[in-house]
């Protein structure tokens, strides 16, 4: 585990994520687990680390101080529970950290701000000023304000899309499971924990996860999407868990604990990590066989001869999923062309195309540079 090693003990900027399956409890959130976070936390800071904390726990510390009300789990009362929960989790932090004499910042997020170039960039710059103080950010979703079509789904989520803005060098994801098992424990009680995934684009998340935690909103399988997308940007991510005293501690000691996932070996533009993940597809351009084992295997760009179908009312410049014959999602790009005009060339060979539309100032539909393939959730 040479890699491992080099990663951890090189690494500067770290992104820790922490479920409510690890910080709560069946009275609530659980002050000695957040107590034993802040210490790990603070003794890694006092390393020298900048450190980024997303922590789940708001929804279900609200939940139980309104355990009396009867809930039904409907959106605005899960919002309402956040709200109640938001505070109580921050002050416990507050006053967790402050022992050790570290400051700590709150940023809420909702999925919004990192659809906006400008909001992102914003907060980019926000996250940047406080590391530069040596802040502590705690991130955690805006429950109480975001709609339903701009949630992040979960933590997961959001935590792998601030490695992207935080250009952070590791990825921990604290979780109540050891690690990442070759089959689900709770079904298969011979599962074994896997020490190392060294392709994590090659695995098959589904294969490996049956259910989800209780108390969170994801489960592994959320985890394992969000290791994904941290290989792609070339970031390594460690699954451990949580509920063991002093885990943090112990694997920046040398401790072999819970599941290490390799990032690619080449990874993707930050650019490229942005529009892939924080925007939403306008249409859908569907393609052959031939262009879809180009796209593939070889890298290439998509050309109208490939497109044989277009759904949705686009403009060019907008970004869009690239679906297979049989209904599989390729992966998202920039159309080169309005849908109207895809639509008037798709089948045609790029030769073609200014006789069509009478120029010609693009001879891909979608360029190469403007693409990402085999996108994770």
């Amino acid at each position: 585990m040479t890699h491992r090693r080099q990663v951890l003990e090189k690494a500067r900027r770290v992104l820790i994520k922490v479920g409510s399956a690890v910080l709560t409890s069946d009275q609530g959130l659980d002050l000695r687990v957040v107590s034993r976070l802040a210490d790990q936390m603070s003794s890694l800071h006092d390393r020298g680390l900048d450190l980024i904390l997303v922590s789940s726990g708001a929804v279900a510390a609200g939940r139980r101080v309104i355990s009396r009300l009867c809930l039904d789990g409907h959106l605005p009362e899960k919002q309402a529970a956040a709200a109640i929960g938001q505070s109580r989790l921050m002050h416990a932090y507050d006053e967790a950290f402050e022992r050790f004499g570290k400051v700590t910042a709150q940023i809420l997020l909702t999925k919004d701000d990192l659809q906006s170039r400008t909001r992102f960039l914003n907060a980019r710059h926000t996250f940047q000023t406080l590391l530069a103080w040596r802040a502590i950010p705690i991130v955690n979703e805006n429950d109480s304000v975001a709609v339903q079509e701009l949630k992040f789904g979960d933590n997961d989520s959001l935590a792998s899309l601030l490695l992207n803005m935080v250009e952070a060098d590791l990825f921990v994801n604290l979780t109540s499971a050891l690690g990442v098992f070759d089959d689900n424990p709770d079904v298969n009680p011979a599962a074994r924990c896997i020490e190392c995934i060294p392709d994590i684009q090659a695995l098959e998340p589904s294969a490996l996860c049956r259910g989800k935690t209780g108390a969170g909103s994801g489960g592994m399988y959320s985890k394992l999407l969000a290791a994904k997308r941290a290989a792609q940007l070339g970031v390594p991510t460690l699954i451990v868990s949580g509920k063991e005293k002093f885990s943090l501690e112990k694997v920046f000691d040398g401790e072999m604990l819970g599941t290490w996932v390799m990032p690619q070996e080449k990874g993707i533009s930050r650019r490229k990590f942005w529009m892939a993940y924080n925007q939403e597809p306008d249409g859908d351009v569907w393609v052959d066989l031939g262009a879809a084992n180009a796209l593939r295997q070889g890298g290439k760009s998509l050309l109208p001869a490939g497109i044989n179908h277009i759904e949705g009312n686009f403009g060019a410049g907008a970004l869009v999923r690239i679906m297979d014959s049989e209904g599989q999602a390729l992966g998202v790009g920039l159309s080169n062309y309005k849908a109207a005009e895809l639509r008037r060339i798709m089948g045609r060979k790029s030769a073609e195309i200014a006789g069509v539309l009478g120029q010609c100032p693009y001879s891909e539909a979608v360029h190469r540079d403007n693409m990402l393939m085999n996108v994770a959730g």
